[in-house]
């Protein structure tokens, strides 16, 4: 029998990281639920709660209004904070892992530039449903995404009909400049809705409710779930295209289903929440240093580590200087950004050592 030094062999470890996990996941978006500028008990939110999802607990001694301020405004909001950093997360692994490029995130192609500028479109021109004014700034996202994807790989293709990594990355910047360009001419134009637009673009989830947390739900389980059934292909990628080719993999077919279903990921995600930075770049990261690179658990590990992050920075922006709120999107970046150099920083320090 082989000495495992006491250890548990990674098999069965990896038995108990994803109930972990869960678990994890499961106590942060109750304790985020539970914390706000008004304070309720975590028995009088497990009781809201059961009653609310399961039709059980007892309501007899909590104050009126608590419900609602539970289950129709943090509840949503939570769950929308947590599918939202689960989305960019697993985005910005995919493209990472795809283009292989350490700096790859959805906003490398452009597609976030593409998502925002159809929402602030959007804003600017009134575009609602009578019947669910939520679904035109989503729609108008989304679609906006999906041109920006099709617009780079056309001129991709065009340029290099390989549909080469570094030909789609310096398209996607390119785009991202046209594109941030034209929405920052429509913020100057935007007249009575600068207030609402420049507040969209720095991002938040105040305000989101339940119609956001219906139309995000749908897309972001049967993205996430189909892109994850891609692991093993995305593990044959991280040998290089050439080689993936060779044991069987179709790379250009695989390369435009994820791509199109990171710009529906990211479209979706910027409608209801704007402009949010660095989930995608970072946690991916993160992620990779507790999983290793096998797609079959970083893919997984990404939904939830950018998950439980979303709904800790959305906390801290609602808590922090409560009951004033700042937009999520600052919290995200500055985090990010830190995380970002000190990972850089100790990455560019074990390559010296090694040398």
């Amino acid at each position: 029998m082989p000495d495992t030094g006491g250890r548990l062999p990674e098999s069965k470890r990896s038995l108990w990281v994803y109930p972990l996990s869960v678990i994890l996941f499961a106590g942060v978006l109750f304790i985020a639920v539970s914390l706000g500028s008004v304070q309720v008990s975590l028995s009088d939110t497990w009781n809201i709660l059961l009653k609310y999802l399961f039709g059980k607990g007892n309501m007899a001694e909590i104050q009126s209004g608590t419900e609602t301020i539970i289950a129709m405004v943090r509840l949503p909001r939570v769950l929308l904070a947590a599918m939202t950093g689960g989305a960019l997360s697993l985005a910005g692994a995919v493209m990472q892992s795809l283009l292989k490029n350490p700096l790859a995130d959805g906003s490398t192609l452009g597609v976030s530039s593409g998502g925002a500028l159809g929402a602030v479109l959007s804003i600017v021109l009134g575009i609602r449903f009578s019947f669910f004014p939520e679904l035109g700034l989503t729609l108008s996202s989304i679609a906006f995404s999906f041109l920006s994807l099709i617009f780079i790989l056309t001129l991709t293709y065009k340029i290099d009909n390989s549909l080469s990594t570094n030909t789609i990355i310096l398209t996607g910047v390119i785009f991202s400049m046209l594109a941030g360009s034209i929405t920052s001419l429509l913020v100057v134009l935007s007249g009575d809705s600068l207030k609402q637009v420049v507040f969209w673009s720095m991002g938040s989830f105040s305000g989101k409710g339940w119609n956001h947390v219906i139309l995000m739900a749908p897309v972001f389980l049967i993205g996430s779930l189909v892109i994850i059934t891609f692991s093993k292909e995305l593990n044959a990628f991280s040998l290089g295209e050439e080689q993936a080719r060779y044991i069987g993999v179709d790379t250009k077919t695989v390369k435009m289903v994820l791509l199109v279903l990171v710009a529906v990921l990211i479209g979706v995600s910027v409608s209801v929440s704007g402009t949010i930075g660095f989930v995608g770049l970072v946690i991916p990261h993160i992620t990779r240093m507790i999983t290793g690179s096998d797609h079959r658990k970083l893919l997984p590990a990404s939904l939830i580590v950018g998950g439980v992050f979303m709904v800790l920075t959305d906390l801290l922006s609602r808590t922090l200087l409560s009951p004033e709120e700042f937009p999520v999107g600052v919290v995200t970046s500055f985090t990010g950004a830190v995380i970002f150099i000190v990972i850089f920083y100790r990455y560019n320090n074990r390559s010296a050592r090694k040398y």
